[in-house]
């Protein structure tokens, strides 16, 4: 298998798609790990598991249409496989194998069919203490933007998934690139309060756009920073509302072709009428209850 991923937008080839079937039962308020499904579980709105297959079920048919190879991780009973950019993520031609919490290794054990396709030396297991999840690693030009919590309680927040460590692991790997560290709010209780990963506040999309949420970021100055690289006239700024409804966290098959949820309005509207853009919508409001959205759903392996 040929490894290749630059950025969040070139033409889309091969991606793993989460596996929706078996995800086990809904959990208790101690065992989730996100302020979505903690929320979820709260209000008894947690997802069902046919909800559930029919909005990933909407989602492949999509990428199918524009000829995309889609990969499924095997199929392990009782476990919430649906977030497989948690699992893993490829930048360039290498591919990383996250130190996600422990109590999700059976998710990486569940792709070592997909691994055993790719050559040993492209395949990247972090130390023990580099903590990063593919949320927080979004990729532009020579950028890799990346999310995290660097603060003394870093192991107290469940929703603290990318440490200080993962940006100088990452610098050593590709030197080449300018690694760009971005601390966000967190919250394990309140998904109006914390984002959980990168994605959830900041998202490129065609050529040179961004979707954002500003007040993700622990430092203001970040959010303007991010600005500033795409240009004030290339972004376009969710509320608060939208930020609770994911709307940074969509996908990218091509420069001109993104796949959205069916109820960001505002965005979609944006997005076609502003920036000439084919926007493919599904249904995705059910697994949003469970902490994420569709970029959270794919692991890109190979883009042109």
């Amino acid at each position: 298998m040929q490894l290749h991923v630059s950025s969040e937008t070139s033409r889309l080839r091969e991606v793993v798609l989460g596996m929706p079937y078996s995800s086990g039962p809904v959990p208790t308020l101690d065992q989730t790990y996100d302020s979505k499904s903690y929320e979820s579980v709260k209000n008894g709105v947690y997802p069902q598991e046919e909800d559930i297959v029919r909005e990933m079920a909407a989602f492949e048919s999509i990428l199918l249409k524009y000829g995309v190879k889609v990969h499924r991780p095997r199929l392990v009973q009782n476990c919430n496989q649906i977030f497989s950019r948690d699992v893993g993520f490829v930048i360039d031609d290498k591919i990383i194998v996250s130190n996600i919490i422990p109590d999700r290794q059976e998710e990486i054990d569940a792709y070592e069919d997909i691994y055993r396709q790719i050559h040993y030396k492209q395949i990247y297991n972090l130390p023990e203490a580099v903590h990063v999840e593919g949320g927080d690693v979004i990729l532009y030009k020579d950028f890799i933007f990346l999310g995290q919590y660097d603060f003394p309680d870093y192991r107290q927040v469940k929703t603290a998934r990318t440490n200080r460590l993962a940006v100088e692991y990452l610098k050593m790997i590709f030197p080449q690139r300018t690694i760009l560290p971005l601390n966000l709010l967190k919250s394990d209780t309140d998904p109006y309060a914390g984002i959980l990963h990168l994605d959830c506040t900041f998202m490129p999309v065609g050529q040179d756009k961004a979707i954002i949420y500003k007040r993700g970021f622990m430092n203001p100055r970040d959010a303007d920073h991010l600005i500033d690289i795409f240009g004030p006239e290339n972004v376009f700024e969710i509320t608060t509302e939208e930020m609770y409804y994911m709307n940074t966290n969509v996908f990218s098959i091509a420069p001109d072709v993104v796949v959205t949820e069916e109820h960001f309005t505002r965005l979609n509207k944006h997005l076609r009428e502003k920036w000439g853009m084919t926007v493919e919508t599904v249904p995705y409001r059910e697994i949003s209850k469970m902490g994420g959205l569709l970029r959270c759903s794919t692991l890109p392996l190979r883009r042109d």
